[in-house]
Formats: C-alpha cells, sequence, structure tokens
C-alpha cells in the first residue's frame, strides 16, 4: 500500500518576511517535522508547486536547507510562482524530462505517479502566466507515461487543476488547455485519481468521471466565497497537507490540519 505525503503552495519567502502576517517557514516546518514524527514510513512526500512566493533564490535556499530535515524522500513540482531555471538552479538534482521540464514518472509497486509541470512559462508575463498550460511536448511526454504504465493504475500530480473549483478567482487561471489534457488521459483509461493544488483549499470530487484531490497550503488559504474575482486574496487558517494511500481496490485521500491536530482521544 504505498502513502504520499503531499504539501502544496508552500510559498517560501526570504528570512524575515512573511506573508499576511504569516511566517511560510516555520509553518513547513512544523508540517516537516508532523511528517517526519508520524509518517516516517511514507513511500513519497510530494511538494506539488509555489515552491517559493517571489521565485527567488534565497527562497529556494531555505526551502532546500528546510527539506534536508525530512525523513521520507521527496519529489519536488513547480507552480505558476515559480521560476524554472531558478528553480533548477538550487535544485539542480531535481527531475526533469528530456526537455527540460521539472516532470517525471515515479514508478510503485502498485501504481505509477506521474509529476507534471504545468507552469505556463517563460516569458513570465503576469499575470497570463499565472494559470497552467501543457504544452505540445508536454502532452506528448504525458501521453508515452501513461502508455507506460499499462495496466497500472496511475496516479497524475499537477500544480494547476484541470478544471473549475467553484472560485471565480481561481478559475480565471486554472489549466487554461483542460480539454486537450483530459482527451489524452480519457484515451489511456488508466488513470485512477488526480492531485493539485494552486486553490488553497480542500477540495475533492470528479471531474469527466475521474476522481480529483486539491489540498491547502502550509500557510494561507483561500477564502471560502465562490464569488470573489481576486485570486490574491488569502486568510489565515490551519495549515494542511494531504495523504493519499494507494489500497487494492483504489485510492484513499485524508487531510491533516497538522498544527490542530490532536492525538489524544477520548470516549465520546
Amino acid at each position: 500500500m504505498t502513502k504520499f505525503i503531499i504539501f502544496t503552495d508552500l510559498h517560501m519567502v526570504p528570512e524575515g518576511a512573511a506573508i499576511i502576517g504569516l511566517d511560510p517557514y516555520r509553518r513547513l516546518a512544523n508540517g516537516i517535522a508532523h511528517v517526519n514524527r508520524y509518517h516516517a514510513d511514507a513511500d513519497r512526500v510530494i511538494f506539488a508547486g509555489d515552491l517559493a512566493h517571489g521565485a527567488d533564490r534565497p527562497s529556494y535556499e531555505r526551502l532546500k536547507t528546510l527539506l534536508g530535515e525530512l525523513v521520507p524522500p521527496a519529489a519536488l513540482m513547480i507552480g505558476n510562482h515559480d521560476r524554472r531555471e531558478v528553480f533548477l538552479e538550487v535544485f539542480a538534482e531535481a527531475a526533469t524530462d528530456e526537455n527540460g521540464f521539472v516532470q517525471q514518472a515515479i514508478d510503485f509497486a502498485d501504481c505509477r505517479a506521474i509529476l507534471l509541470d504545468t507552469l505556463f512559462a517563460p516569458p513570465y508575463d503576469y499575470p497570463m502566466s499565472h494559470a497552467g498550460h501543457l504544452c505540445e511536448r508536454r502532452l506528448a511526454w504525458l501521453d508515452r507515461q501513461l502508455d507506460e504504465a499499462g495496466d497500472r493504475p496511475a496516479l497524475i500530480f499537477m500544480h494547476h487543476p484541470p478544471h473549475a473549483s467553484g472560485f471565480a478567482g481561481i478559475d480565471m487561471i486554472r489549466l487554461i488547455n483542460e480539454d486537450d489534457f483530459y482527451a489524452l488521459v480519457k484515451r489511456h483509461g488508466n488513470v485512477r485519481h488526480i492531485f493539485a493544488g494552486h486553490v488553497h483549499r480542500t477540495i475533492s470530487g470528479s471531474s469527466r468521471g475521474i476522481p480529483f484531490s486539491i489540498f491547502k497550503s502550509p500557510v494561507h488559504q483561500q477564502p471560502m466565497p465562490f464569488d470573489i474575482p481576486d485570486a490574491s486574496l488569502s486568510v489565515d487558517e490551519p495549515a494542511a497537507y494531504g495523504i493519499a494511500l494507494v489500497t487494492e481496490n483504489g485510492v484513499l485521500v485524508h487531510t491533516e490540519d497538522y498544527e490542530i491536530a490532536r492525538r489524544e482521544a477520548a470516549v465520546a
């Protein structure tokens, strides 16, 4: 039973900086300590993009130092707040495909995990590059990975959701070629679950018949009203990470609000 821990939207900042008064470094450090204590047996801890808030080298270097404390093995992805070339300068050992995109396929005994690079850049032309995109080369790469998976269940991890989330502002910067993505995925028929971030909310459901899960950030969260057109607004709510377990019958997904979680229990 493969176990994944999923962190997304870390938004690391340089030392001394904060986001809406919150310290991304401390919140992620608490999450890593929680994983080390309770999920040291995880097969992979996936960091699903928006690793650094301003895509600056000092933030990536702080993150790299912090990730050195993680017990289970890590796999890194990038999102719209990242810059691919700066990330790769610091994380030179990060997995990339033959075209230099930060994506990889990882095989486990019971599944294939496919980690996608949905960054719509360069050029870094904001706000357009805050949306996600899978170019022809990345779609061709995904096509090969799904084909090679064969009958093995495939799990796709991507920063940008490939469908609407219900939040007006965020939905304007979701994956812009979702129809191309789903046409490819549906043709193979072996994708059992899609995991995403970007929204800073815990959301689950299905799209085009495929289950999906989206997770909160360890730092700041999306305000709950659906009709807010500004995707940059944030609120201080508990930090979280996701837990995914692959079973012989499917995929189980949990969310751990690790800063408020309690292990001491009493009979109700």
